[in-house]
């Protein structure tokens, strides 16, 4: 257990906070939008994260949605291995993520984890809370 992790209704929790560099895809649909992306992940997640969002909407008028997968490499409270994480957001005057590793998809000390994450962006980065299991 990392010093950021505690244990909360029987999930593990830590935080960590992530850097991301998007560049522009190639759209494969019209009126929708391609992002790949590399995140680097430090804290209670610690590792690197490569991947790729599809979007769809008017993002300037606050109206879009989007999906994203991403596959991590690194440690989660010391646990090394790699992990599939996938996304759902929507704007529609509020912004609603929902963010979980994908099950099935942990390699390493990390297969069997399934949870979710929070991301929070209120301070200007991208600060999470991560709640998880291993089986």
């Amino acid at each position: 257990m990392s010093e950021n992790s505690t244990v909360v209704g029987g999930l593990q929790e830590t935080t960590a906070a992530f850097s991301i560099e998007l560049q522009p895809g190639e759209s494969l649909l019209e009126a929708t939008g391609r992002f790949d992306f590399s995140k680097v992940w430090t804290g209670g997640m610690d590792g690197t994260s490569t991947g790729f969002m599809l979007s769809a909407g008017d993002p300037a008028a606050g109206k879009a949605g989007y999906v994203a997968l991403e596959s991590f490499q690194g440690s989660i409270d010391g646990r090394v291995g790699t992990v599939v994480l996938q996304q759902f957001g929507t704007m529609d005057g509020e912004a609603n993520l929902y963010y979980e590793f994908a099950p099935g998809s942990g390699t390493g000390e990390l297969v069997g984890i399934s949870g979710s994450l929070e991301i929070d962006t209120s301070g200007g980065g991208h600060d999470v809370r991560v709640s998880y299991r291993l089986s």
